[in-house]
């Protein structure tokens, strides 16, 4: 059995959260029978959805409680119509058991609706018998049984075969045999002490852990067309996309967050992203449902940095080898359409003839936003009002964060090829990388004592300035004095970046600022994250540490608060739910947890440390 087909197997096993849709459903692979849970609430108002039949944390009103990757146990707690509803998952010895307790309940209890289905089109039936549930798979016969009051109850909109049972106390579903539900108790208890453990032993960053295990191990989905599991950004986005929606960097991102303690989840991650890439040989800034691609633009160059680290802390090469033409093709792409002669690099959108005339596919394509888009900060007010060319298909501006991205991508892909035995690719690799260094050298300000973006068309220097602006760090080139001078006049000035909450996605004196809009000032934690790992290659502790604390007390604010993992955060408060424009589940965030994490040394490899 190959590494691919030995990676499906150990992943595509037993009941799990796969149902994009909906949290509330539990899908045993790879039979792809599902059990999914409802309610219908008698106290809700006329034309205000009495029914719910399917749930998103981050959608609807969920706090989502502590769960392991690997769907043996998971816990959330649904508020809806004022009743508060806890919900447990086990799975043991292949079973499935659910245990739905009522904590708060209104004047007449709901019904809780419990229906099994085959998802995705594949073989089988399900048939109710008397008061259970039975379903028929070529592989598998499963049974759902609850030791629920059965109560008649038909006008549901379920499609499929249900049990309706009142939930005025807590109630047992299971595949296994008719549990009680307080024999369940003891049980779930077992299984929950059992996640506890895995998290305790991260000590004082434990809680930080648990909130990036938690958002990523939710957002794993099983996505059909490619027969793959994979970890999107946040389930509405899937749903909103009509299947599956896959971002660049987010997705690498993702890889990186399941390094400490998953690793077929971080493999699956890197391969589901890098196999989107385009015809012309670069991962496009989103990859989703019928091969729809945003085949104008990129994203930027973090795959090389994810695969790197997570091949040094598990030491398998074949995982270097299965992605390193494609990563090595993604490279040489921007050496060839977004280089300058110096080489510095811009961001750029080229034409195409678009396969669908979607939306994403025909909107700026060419043209400065494609590039903003590119540039993965759509709205930043650093590209505000910066001419685009439509013959090179690039801006006209040098980009600091894209030109040390792209040293750091050279020199993470020449280290893979030195383990793989490439030594002409590394040698190619590491010339670009020299060459990079050069033309970021001629971004330096020394006036302002920053490396900064540089017009093309008039050779001035752009002042307004982000944490991308940190990652000329990321060349070995910067001398120690303009290192110390970054450090000091920008990371700890405080009318720039330095504050309670930490960084801001534009400077704090920018006009732009107080717009807390997106890119507009909020705080991203890959724009952390990133410029973390700049500042650790230049050695600089001191704001290493500070970066590190202050962005595990950023994330710990709202997940404490309400459960919440958030796109961006309010740059002056630190809350993420004061926009409508932060999804509040979105696993990118949960890099502010790794971010700490690296810092603590909680993430070092067998042989060397990462990073």
């Amino acid at each position: 059995m190959n590494n691919i087909a030995q990676l499906k197997k150990e992943m595509f096993q037993g009941f799990n959260t796969y149902y994009n849709n909906s949290v509330l459903t539990h899908v045993c692979m790879p039979e792809c029978f599902a059990v999914s849970l409802g309610f219908k609430f008698y106290n809700g108002t006329y034309g205000k959805g009495m029914l719910l039949t399917e749930a998103m944390i981050g959608f609807d009103n969920i706090h989502p409680g502590m769960r392991s990757y690997d769907g043996t146990y998971t816990e959330l707690t649904l508020y809806s119509h004022d009743h508060e509803i806890f919900i447990q998952s086990a799975v043991i010895d292949d079973d499935q058991y659910l245990l739905i307790t009522p904590v708060k309940i209104a004047k007449t209890p709901p019904a809780l609706l419990i229906s099994a289905s085959i998802l995705w089109n594949r073989p089988g039936h399900v048939e109710i018998n008397g008061v259970c549930l039975t379903g028929v798979t070529p592989e598998k016969k499963f049974c759902v049984f609850t030791d629920g009051r059965h109560i008649k109850e038909l006008n549901t909109g379920i499609l499929n075969p249900f049990l309706a049972v009142e939930l005025s106390q807590a109630v047992a579903v299971s595949t296994d045999k008719a549990i009680q539900a307080g024999e369940l108790k003891e049980l779930m208890r077992k299984q929950k002490e059992s996640v506890k453990s895995e998290i305790t032993r991260f000590g004082e960053l434990s809680e930080a852990y648990n909130a990036m295990k938690t958002c990523l191990a939710w957002d794993t989905i099983y996505e059909p067309e490619n027969d793959q599991i994979c970890s999107p950004v946040s389930r509405p986005w899937s749903k909103w996309w009509s299947g599956y929606v896959l971002f660049c960097w987010d997705t690498y991102f993702a890889a990186m967050m399941a390094m400490p303690d998953n690793k077929n989840l971080a493999y699956a991650n890197l391969i589901a992203i890098t196999h989107e890439k385009t015809e012309k040989g670069f991962i496009p800034n989103f990859g989703s449902v019928n091969d729809g691609k945003s085949r104008d633009r990129s994203q930027p160059p973090v795959g090389s940095l994810a695969l790197k680290e997570i091949y040094r802390r598990y030491r398998e090469n074949w995982i270097i080898e299965y992605l390193f033409d494609d990563l090595l093709e993604w490279n040489r792409w921007f050496a060839d359409n977004r280089s300058l002669p110096d080489g510095s690099l811009c961001w750029g959108s080229d034409p195409y003839e678009a396969k669908y005339g979607r939306h994403w596919e025909t909107g700026g394509i060419n043209e400065l936003l494609g590039a903003k888009l590119e540039s993965g900060l759509d709205n930043s007010p650093m590209y505000d009002d910066i001419p685009f060319d439509g013959e090179k298909h690039i801006m006209r501006l040098a980009d600091v964060g894209l030109t040390g991205l792209y040293i750091m991508d050279c020199e993470a892909l020449a280290e893979l090829a030195d383990v793989i035995g490439r030594r002409p690719e590394s040698g190619e690799l590491r010339e670009r990388a020299e060459r990079s260094k050069n033309g970021l050298e001629n971004m330096w300000d020394d006036e302002f004592g920053m490396y900064l973006n540089k017009r093309t068309d008039t050779g001035e220097f752009s002042r307004r300035i982000s944490p991308t602006n940190f990652y000329a760090l990321f060349s070995d080139k910067v001398s120690a004095d303009k290192a110390e001078r970054i450090i000091r006049e920008h990371f700890f000035n405080k009318d720039e970046f330095y504050g309670e909450y930490m960084m801001p996605s534009i400077a704090r004196n920018d006009p732009a600022y107080p717009d807390q809009n997106y890119w507009r000032g909020r705080i991203w934690a890959p724009m952390n994250f990133l410029a973390y790992i700049a500042l650790r290659k230049h050695g600089l502790t001191e704001a290493c540490g500070i970066l590190a604390g202050k962005s595990k007390n950023l994330l710990l604010l709202e997940w404490n608060m309400n459960g919440h993992v958030h796109e961006n955060y309010n740059a002056d408060t630190g809350m993420g739910c004061d926009v409508n424009s932060s999804d509040r589940f979105y696993h990118w965030g949960a890099l502010l947890s790794l971010i700490a994490m690296i810092d603590g040394g909680y993430i070092d490899g067998p042989e060397n440390p990462l990073i």
